[in-house]
């Protein structure tokens, strides 16, 4: 701290001039004794200066609610809200976050530095902190067809940058544990620094090596037998509660039946849209979960402040303590978790939401690079014998493998989907390469038509799944004349269509824009037998991440995470 900042400060604190705010009257969440105290925060440029008797220059009575620091989500991707990272922001922090660990990888698959380099610029002037993650793995494997590649040496301007706080999920998780050399230079570069793991299905043994590299955390836990394995390598493991990816509740459940220390856990959101964050919340809606299961409100508070903080190297966040940022939180109650009132570095944040994004740069608006589609790589003809079909698991990203013979082809003909079983098809669209792998899906229920969306993790290529050829083609040529997007295409006609241009994954509109196209089209998405439980486009974008078990489809055609090769 400068020492004129500290000046005025130590000077608030010890009452020689007047705090700039003081929030009186308060219920104190202290996240160092576990208990709920009462009293006057004193705020002085920005920071926490003292608890007690103080006078501000500006009071405002709290009447008894409560206070905490802001909430941390400490992991997610900015990009998959599918609005410009200020909107999101902006969204995000009245209900509470304050503090954003992001992970660009997302726009770093599509661009490369100029994806990074976006969400840098986007965010640095944002009413809240926003910290980076340098994406670690473009592409994810080598099994991907991707817009960028992004080597060791490219990472290193990204090092110094005081915004940067590590490197981000590595989910080549071979990579790591086979020692490949590539992969080993980026976990040089950032020795010292914080590593975030994407570790979903290793074995107890990989999992030994893979926490040898040096990698900390971990969000893909789905059991809370797996989270306690990381936990007893000293993993720190980040509850995901996304759109698509629903964890908390099996994890939590876990720990409340067994008592379990919840000190080496944290929340994230990872992949949330929008609308959902509007609707249900951000970091506020994990902590309102878990204490609805059993959690008690300090614990889940600091399972979203200091924790997180802790882990990432944030001093001065995740307390209100003298010395910390005057980021915080008014609540209604511990059980409701409804903020009243949020300051970013001691200012109401209310007063600051006027959106003002940077520009974006031409490159970015032009990415989907489809060469002429061939019809006929659609074409499945596996004859009457058993083909390896993708089973989606609601509520999951995860996926089974299950072998079935696939409908119309017993008599040797071509896969004809039959509304129980669909076709699945990812298109590469960043070098015209006229690649297209297609498979057979069970589980989405998809009948009189196609969905198809340019936000398919992590290679962002073209992913669509459909009941006939027709649509499907309508619906990729759609996203190829919107520069991407989500659509829904129903008997040969478009039904609505959400514009991505930027990077095929970021809309250019508001985000009451997306908002309402999002509720639409997922509404006619059910209407069209996509099980009730299930967010169709969230979902449909991680059918082809090869490093998510079990199954995948990717352009080269359909992959076995569990068996590491193309089928």
């Amino acid at each position: 701290m400068k020492l004129e900042k500290y000046t005025g400060c130590s000077q608030a604190a010890r009452k020689l001039i007047k705090a700039d705010l003081v929030l009186k009257n308060a219920k104190i969440v202290n996240v160092f004794t576990d208990r709920v105290e009462e009293g006057n925060v004193a705020i002085k440029n920005g920071m926490i200066v003292g608890i007690g008797d103080y006078e501000g220059e500006e009071e405002i009575d709290l009447e008894g609610k409560y206070l905490t620091s802001g909430f941390i989500d400490a992991h997610l991707h900015l990009e998959s809200t599918m609005v410009n990272p200020q909107v999101l922001i902006s969204q995000a922090a009245q209900h509470g976050t304050t503090t954003f660990i992001v992970d660009p990888h997302e726009a770093a698959n599509v661009s490369g530095r100029d994806g990074i380099d976006y969400i840098l610029e986007q965010t640095k002037n944002s009413p809240a902190h926003v910290y980076v993650m340098v994406a670690s793995c473009v592409p994810s494997t080598e099994f991907d067809d991707n817009g960028c590649r992004l080597t060791a040496r490219e990472m290193e301007p990204y090092i110094h940058n005081r915004r940067v706080l590590g490197l981000g999920e590595v989910m080549d998780t071979m990579a790591v544990i086979n020692g490949d050399p590539e992969m080993n230079a980026k976990l040089e570069l950032f020795d010292g620094k914080v590593k975030d793991g994407h570790a979903p299905g290793l074995s107890r043994e990989e999992m030994a090596a893979y926490v040898l590299a040096g990698i900390t955390t971990d969000h893909e836990g789905t059991t809370y037998e797996y989270v306690m394995q990381e936990r007893a390598m000293g993993m720190i493991c980040h509850i995901r509660e996304g759109s698509a990816a629903k964890n908390l509740e099996m994890i939590v459940k876990g720990i409340v039946e067994n008592n379990t220390n919840t000190e080496g856990f944290c929340f994230c959101t990872d992949d949330r849209h929008i609308d959902d964050i509007i609707r249900e919340g951000d970091i506020d809606n994990n902590v309102r979960k878990a204490v609805s299961m059993g959690i008690s409100p300090i614990a889940a508070v600091k399972m979203a402040t200091i924790q997180p903080a802790r882990c990432y190297g944030l001093r001065r966040t995740g307390a209100v303590a003298p010395g910390y940022d005057a980021d915080l939180v008014v609540w209604d109650s511990l059980k409701d978790f409804n903020a009243q009132m949020v300051f970013y570095n001691g200012k109401r944040i209310d007063s600051m939401l006027k959106v003002r994004p940077a520009p974006c740069p031409p490159q970015l608006m032009d990415t989907v690079h489809l060469a002429k589609v061939d019809p006929e790589k659609l074409l499945l003809s596996p004859g009457p014998v058993p083909y390896p079909v993708i089973q989606m698991i609601p509520g999951q990203i995860l996926t089974k493998r299950v072998d079935l013979v696939l409908p119309g082809t017993a008599d040797g003909g071509t896969f004809v989907p039959n509304g129980e079983i669909d076709k699945i098809a990812v298109f590469e669209r960043h070098h015209f390469t006229g690649k297209i792998g297609a498979g057979a899906v069970k589980g989405f229920g998809l009948k009189g038509g196609a969905i198809a969306s340019s936000v398919s993790h992590d290679s962002h290529n073209i992913i669509v799944i459909g009941d006939n050829d027709e649509d499907i083609l309508i619906a990729v040529e759609e996203l190829n004349r919107t520069h991407g997007g989500y659509t829904i295409v129903e008997h040969g006609e478009v039904y609505d269509t959400l514009e991505l241009p930027i990077m095929g994954l970021i809309s250019d509109k508001s985000y009451s824009y997306v908002s309402k196209k999002v509720r639409r089209m997922t509404a006619k998405a059910h209407k069209m037998g996509v099980p009730k439980d299930m967010e169709p486009f969230v979902t449909l974008s991680f059918m082809a991440l090869p490093v998510i078990p079990e199954i995948r489809c990717t352009p080269r055609g359909v992959f076995s995470v569990t068996e590491w090769k193309l089928l």
